[in-house]
């Protein structure tokens, strides 16, 4: 398996070689040495190497630039190729993605029904495709929902353009009664730390995820484009409704008024007729419901489609 920094497609590829190894397949790991993802396999004790092997059954990239390399180390050598589609924007030049789809690799996972879409329109053939949820272990217990103190609106993510994390800046300033958390960091961090009302905290990097959602009534995701949103259904996990945008894969996790509600992208205006409408009465319902819909994606339905996935590829 190999990946390069740490993302949402980082956590996903050490998600499922947990759960590859509870059914007794051994792996190895290629990413950088010195990355996230390299401390965090090792410290589970996982084999890493910073260079892709010419041997085993399957080698799975999790990225373009995963799969290129892949495609460089084992030519000639008899293992199957597999690539995991993380993102959801269509390829800037469809005929050489096509190319590389069909013609470098055995199978293609997509993360979710979104992904498998663009993908077909591009022209790779639907039987090539096989779509698998990033799974998520649903933590024993809820985390407790705040009790009093003004509604905190909660997101977790990289400071990226895609994330849209400037739509809750903006909405921070219509509703000073509303605490905003914005956790995480990346490039447009301080840009919208300089911008950003006092009823918006950039607590940064989180360590404790079950503290971080006990402090939040609502999770919210302004995303601009999201293959399958993993940290929608970690909140979940935890009891935190979502809020997001009605884009691919969040658009298949989120049921609006029963675990969420969905808002059509680019309208501001709903959302923060949304975020200054909610109460503790409205949100309280939907909490098991969401714990309810994350455990629908568990680890180990991940582990068990991709094993059955990679012995269609080799034909067993």
């Amino acid at each position: 398996m190999l990946f390069r920094s740490w993302r949402g497609g980082q956590q996903s590829l050490l998600t499922l070689a947990r759960g590859l190894r509870a059914r007794g397949h051994s792996q190895l790991i290629v990413c950088p040495e010195g990355s996230a993802l390299a401390e965090r396999a090792r410290a589970e004790g996982f084999e890493v190497r910073t260079e892709c092997p010419r041997t085993g059954d399957i080698v799975h990239a999790h990225s373009g630039q995963a799969h290129n390399t892949v495609v460089r180390a084992t030519l000639g050598a008899r293992v199957k190729r597999v690539v995991t589609r993380h993102v959801a924007f269509a390829p800037s030049s469809p005929l050489i993605h096509r190319l590389k789809y069909t013609k470098t690799c055995d199978g293609i996972i997509a993360v979710s029904d979104a992904v498998r879409d663009m993908l077909v329109q591009s022209g790779i053939p639907r039987e090539h495709i096989e779509v698998i949820h990033t799974g998520i272990e649903v933590p024993e217990h809820a985390a407790p929902r705040p009790a009093e103190g003004p509604i905190t609106v909660g997101h977790l993510g990289a400071f990226t353009q895609e994330k849209g994390q400037e739509v809750l800046v903006f909405i921070a300033r219509k509703l000073p009664e509303v605490r905003f958390l914005l956790a995480g960091d990346g490039p447009t961090r301080e840009s919208l730390m300089r911008l950003a009302a006092p009823n918006v905290e950039f607590p940064g990097f989180v360590s404790d995820a079950a503290a971080f959602f006990a402090k939040i009534d609502v999770f919210a995701m302004p995303s601009r484009s999201e293959a399958w949103g993993l940290a929608a259904l970690e909140a979940m996990s935890y009891g935190v409704p979502v809020i997001a945008n009605t884009i691919q894969g969040l658009a298949e996790i989120v049921q609006p008024g029963v675990n969420g509600w969905l808002v059509a992208a680019n309208d501001l205006r709903a959302w923060v007729d949304l975020v200054g409408s909610l109460t503790r009465s409205t949100l309280a319902p939907m909490s098991p419901a969401a714990r309810a819909r994350a455990a629908q994606f568990s680890v180990a339905q991940m582990a068990e489609k991709t094993e059955q996935f990679y012995a269609r590829i080799l034909g067993l």
